[in-house]
């Protein structure tokens, strides 16, 4: 081979960025596409192309020349990905595991049928459908496409209660009495092998629907945390194919856990593994790709991270509180070159790794009271341009 192995990526946003920021350590190209030419990628890739990533044709246009093929984001053609697959490419995920995971209701008949826990559902095409299963109410309805980042489900105690530009077909959830919400980052080798991170604990903004504070490893009882790490393992397993697994799931009340769904790449909650283990997510997923040994998982230490989210408005953005947040011992900064921020929008997260529980929720408390991503007409002190 006369070049050095390219990357083809589909998604050009912040998982993306952080992905290429730990291949410029090795002999790669990364390759992006997005529609966004001011994406958070575009300018650190080997090679950027504006396009459509759902577009069969703009897919294999741009990845002919890949060596391997990967996604960013779901929602992509999985028709061209299948395509690339039969000319020889390494895509990863494999095209049916991603057109599985892409349909909430195929995702969760796969779960049934590999008898992996999962709440109680049915699939349904019509809001009126709802009142007919009495025993999921109260419910979680959830559209079976395109939800992201919280969109895409609502809760539901009646066929009333669904408004009408929420449109199916639906997964009907039956609403679990959780204790905490967990995720696992599970890594499959191209051997086959199979590790697991440690469960982190998601905190989310109720208002946002967005992940607010994530705890690893999460505060639960040490066979809670096998039993979830094994729980992670065993999807990975059942999906069958090499990657990365972010397996999200519920601890119940009564200590029981149920697989809510699982997202075929990085994921918002294994950023803390930059920091906090020796091979972090974005590691893995590169070894992944070559088909080089799997990474460490271990901690190194307790880890939080904290969502910073764009409020007040729109516009340019701007950092404040950095010099606060960066005065702790164990913080880092991650801005995702966003050009624009919105309320509500992800601009970034801030990683503190800690030798103790007590000493990450004093840290957690002042990344909190001053980290904010605001637009730049708004004055305040201490402003640093997130571009």
């Amino acid at each position: 081979m006369d070049h050095p192995q390219r990357i083809a990526v589909l998604g050009g946003g912040q998982l993306g960025r952080m992905f290429i920021e730990n291949a410029l350590r090795y002999d790669v190209e990364v390759h992006i596409l997005d529609p966004d030419p001011a994406c958070p990628c575009a300018r650190l890739a080997n090679r950027f192309v504006q396009g459509a990533f759902t577009d069969r044709d703009t897919v294999l246009r741009f990845a002919e020349d890949a060596d391997v093929v990967g996604i960013e984001i779901e929602h992509v053609n999985v028709d061209a990905l299948q395509e690339l697959a039969e000319r020889g490419k390494t895509v990863i995920p494999a095209p049916g595991i991603l057109r599985t995971i892409q349909d909430k209701g195929l995702q969760k008949e796969f779960y049934q049928g590999q008898g992996i826990p999962t709440p109680p559902f049915a699939l349904i095409e019509n809001a009126a459908q709802v009142d007919a299963f009495p025993h999921l109410l109260p419910a979680f309805l959830k559209t079976r496409t395109g939800g992201y980042d919280g969109k895409g489900v609502i809760p539901v105690t009646a066929a009333a209660d669904v408004p009408p530009d929420f449109h199916g077909p639906y997964v009907l959830e039956k609403r679990m009495s959780i204790d905490k919400e967990l995720a696992v980052i599970a890594v499959r080798g191209s051997d086959g092998g199979v590790m697991a991170y440690d469960p982190v604990e998601m905190v989310f903004d109720p208002g946002l629907n967005l992940v607010d504070v994530l705890r690893a490893p999460a505060r639960c009882p040490a066979d809670v945390c096998q039993r979830a790490k094994e729980l992670a393992m065993a999807v990975a397993h059942a999906f069958g194919g090499p990657g990365i697994y972010a397996v999200e799931m519920f601890l119940d009340t009564e200590g029981k856990l149920w697989v809510n769904e699982t997202a075929p790449r990085a994921h918002n909650s294994g950023h803390f593994t930059i920091e906090a283990c020796a091979s972090s997510q974005y590691d893995q997923l590169l070894r992944v790709y070559m088909g080089w040994p799997v990474g460490d998982v271990h901690m190194q230490g307790h880890a939080a991270m904290v969502n910073l989210v764009g409020e007040g408005g729109s516009g340019k953005p701007m950092l404040l509180g950095c010099a606060e947040m960066l005065a702790l011992k164990g913080a880092s900064i991650h801005l995702y070159g966003k050009a624009q921020t919105r309320t509500g929008r992800k601009m970034g997260h801030v990683t503190v790794v800690e030798q103790g529980e007590e000493e990450v929720d004093r840290a957690i408390a002042r990344i909190k009271r001053h980290g904010k991503v605001v637009p730049s007409a708004i004055p305040g002190p201490e402003k640093t341009s997130v571009e």
